[in-house]
């Protein structure tokens, strides 16, 4: 059974049926990341504290472009599939160019602090806000609860 096509499940995130986008499972990947790359308090509260569960800030990077290359390619590419729009896309595609610039000046292994101290931080922070919120209201979701840990990413999507 392939779960990730319409009806087959009743999953969700939030209120709102996740199956009713093609793929998904990236979508969920998509929004985790940048909920968490969107959120300032987070950022202290577990990235810095060093809290277990929420992966660091390569990991949230590479969750946002791994599966999708968006680190290779538009977002406009997934509207229909994993975007509801092109105005998810634009957003998405923003969100990802700000966080990849940090990314390659400091390094996939650099500590939190280097990522969050960075002077391009605050525009990446802004960027990936403005995605999470569109996604998230269009998936019918609070934007400002606070983000998941990752075993319930894993539960949602079924990955290993």
């Amino acid at each position: 059974m392939n779960s990730s096509r319409r009806g087959r499940h009743s999953l969700t995130m939030g209120g709102m049926p996740l199956n009713d986008m093609p793929w998904w499972r990236w979508r969920a990947n998509v929004r985790s990341a940048l909920h968490m790359l969107s959120d300032t308090a987070f950022h202290q509260e577990c990235w810095l504290a060093g809290v277990d569960g929420y992966g660091d800030v390569t990991d949230a990077v590479y969750r946002l472009v791994e599966d999708t290359w968006l680190d290779n390619w538009s977002a406009e590419k997934y509207v229909g599939t994993i975007f509801r729009d092109a105005v998810e896309a634009q957003l998405v595609d923003l969100a990802v160019l700000r966080v990849l610039r940090i990314l390659h000046q400091v390094g996939p292994d650099a500590p939190v602090s280097a990522y969050l101290n960075h002077p391009g931080w605050p525009e990446a922070v802004h960027a990936t806000r403005e995605a999470h919120v569109r996604l998230c209201l269009n998936d019918g979701e609070d934007p400002d609860a606070p983000p998941r840990p990752l075993h319930a990413l894993r539960a949602l999507t079924g990955a290993v």
